[in-house]
Order: C-alpha cells, then structure tokens, then sequence
C-alpha cells in the first residue's frame, strides 16, 4: 500500500492539510473499519502507520499479534520521533 493511495482512498486527496474537519474524522473511522477487518499483515501494517501519522491509531496490543510486528511497528514511532513528526 503506497501512502498517496490510502490518502486518496480515505480522504479523497493527497494534500491531508486541506481535507475538513469532518472529512478527516470519518476517513479515519474508515480506515479504523477496514484496520480491524484486514487480515493481510502488510496492509494492516500500512493501515496502522497512517492512523499513527493521524493521532488515531489503537495501541500495538490491540493490532499486531506478533512481537516481530508489534517491534516493527515501534521501529517505525522510533524513527518518527527522530525526525520530529509525531
């Protein structure tokens, strides 16, 4: 999953500063629906990240089964912090 895709997937755009208020809110439910039915580990991966970017994503817990994910998945925060983002 490119993150331009799931931009335009879930919110229409690719520009995330210019979607409205209520547009946002309701592409992230979205995204939050189709994070806890996707079964594929990749794309809930992909999922997961955009929400995280977003300030909505569920605790690692609650999404990644395994260790080797849920350590990924701090990689990826670690390496945000790093640059400054979220």
């Amino acid at each position: 999953m490119d993150l331009d895709d799931l931009l335009r997937r879930y919110f229409a755009t690719n520009d995330i500063d210019a979607v409205p208020g209520p547009a946002l809110a309701a592409g992230i439910e979205r995204c939050q629906v189709d994070l806890g039915l996707e079964t594929e580990p990749g794309k809930r991966f992909a999922l997961w990240t955009l929400l995280y970017m977003l300030g909505a994503a569920p605790d690692l817990d609650e999404v990644f089964e395994s260790e080797e994910e849920r350590e990924a998945a701090r990689n990826f925060m670690d390496l945000l912090d790093a640059a400054g983002k979220p």
